[in-house]
């Protein structure tokens, strides 16, 4: 029986771009981060609040065995910023709005009211975007 989901993966154009962004910028911990003999250094970081569930930052390279198509469809995609990665909860959207968008994170427009809550779209930089939730009250 399958009891929870450990790890989600986020290809990345920049690893480093990438840590000081969860790191620095949203205050996510890190889990993991160690470079193997191979030189692949393994990412993983957590949101503090869910310390055993770990995002690996993956960079978009052939190191997954990707045929050099698929890594090249890939840096497409994250070239134009369109994989939308998921939601991240907050308890007051306006609020880390204002906080995130002085450390300098970029948002594609101010938080907005939507049938399911309040909602802003922010973006990592290096491909990926996600929706910022603060869920509507049941």
């Amino acid at each position: 029986m399958i009891t929870k989901m450990s790890h989600a993966s986020l290809f990345v154009t920049d690893q480093q771009k990438a840590y000081d962004f969860y790191i620095n910028k949203l205050g996510f911990k890190v889990h993991t981060d160690v470079t193997m003999e191979n030189g692949y250094r393994w990412l993983t970081v957590s949101p503090p609040s869910q310390p055993d569930f770990e995002i690996v930052l993956l960079p978009a390279t052939g190191m997954m065995n990707m045929d050099e198509e698929s890594i090249k469809a890939l840096k497409v995609l994250l070239d134009k910023g369109v994989m939308g990665a998921g939601v991240f909860y907050t308890p007051d959207c306006k609020a880390t709005y204002l906080e995130l968008k002085n450390k300098g994170v970029v948002f594609k427009g101010e938080p907005r009211e939507q049938f399911y809550g309040i909602e802003a779209i922010i973006t990592d930089g290096c491909g990926n975007w996600f929706s910022m939730t603060q869920p509507k009250e049941q």
